[in-house]
Parts: structure tokens; sequence; C-alpha cells
């Protein structure tokens, strides 16, 4: 089961931390790859930034510079630090977990490639 928290409404230019953390289940926490996504109304669930089990770390476009995806294993938890946020952040945002550390690189960019989801958290963000 994952847990994710830390979303909220901000103003433009401001900061927010999202965490997500699984609990239950077998997973070896040193072979899980993590992703966040996000989501609006309408539109497919989109990339933000995935960090595999070697904490190899990918960021999309609109998060390179901004955003900042670390892992605690002790803790089986992910944190992405948010910053500078803009409006168009706005979204649910979602973490997902990715058991195998046979997943390819490329696997991880779709939401496809994940095999647990959290519930979501939603992020605000106001012009």
């Amino acid at each position: 089961q994952l847990q994710a928290s830390g979303g909220g409404l901000v103003q433009a230019g401001g900061s927010l931390r999202l965490s997500c953390e699984v609990s239950g289940g077998t997973f070896s926490r040193y072979t899980m790859n993590w992703g966040w996504f996000r989501q609006v109304p309408g539109k497919e669930r989109e990339l933000v930034a995935f960090i595999r089990w070697n904490s190899n770390t990918v960021y999309a476009d609109s998060a390179k510079g901004r955003f900042t995806l670390s892992r605690d294993n002790a803790k089986d938890s992910v944190y992405l630090q948010m910053n500078s946020l803009k409006p168009e952040d706005t979204a649910i945002h979602y973490c997902a977990v990715d058991t195998s550390p046979l997943t390819i690189l490329s696997g991880l960019y779709d939401a496809r490639g994940y095999d647990y989801w959290g519930q979501g958290t939603l992020v605000t963000v106001s012009s």
C-alpha cells in the first residue's frame, strides 16, 4: 500500500514537499523504482519524475531545475520537493512503485510501467 501526502494550496513561486510511503507487501526496498505522476481532468497522467533502485533520477522537462526527488530506503519512502511552483503545476499528484529491478529505463516514463499506486494528493497553485 502506498500513502501519498503533502499536497495543498500554495501561491505561485511557493514550495511544497510531497511524501510517499509504502507499507505492507513483500517489496524489496532496495530494488523498487519510484515514480511521481500528475493528472488534470481530461488529460492523461503524465510523468513528473522517477528514481530508480540505484538512485538514478529522471525529471520531466517541466520539473527540471525546480523539483528534486529523493528516496529514503530505511523509511520505504520518497520525497518530491517542489519549488518555484507555477499555476500549471496544479494537478492531482500520484506516487507509484515498480517492484522489478529489471525494468528498463524507458519503461519508467510510462504510467503502465508501475505496479502499485497511491491515492493521489492534490496540488493547487494560485496565480
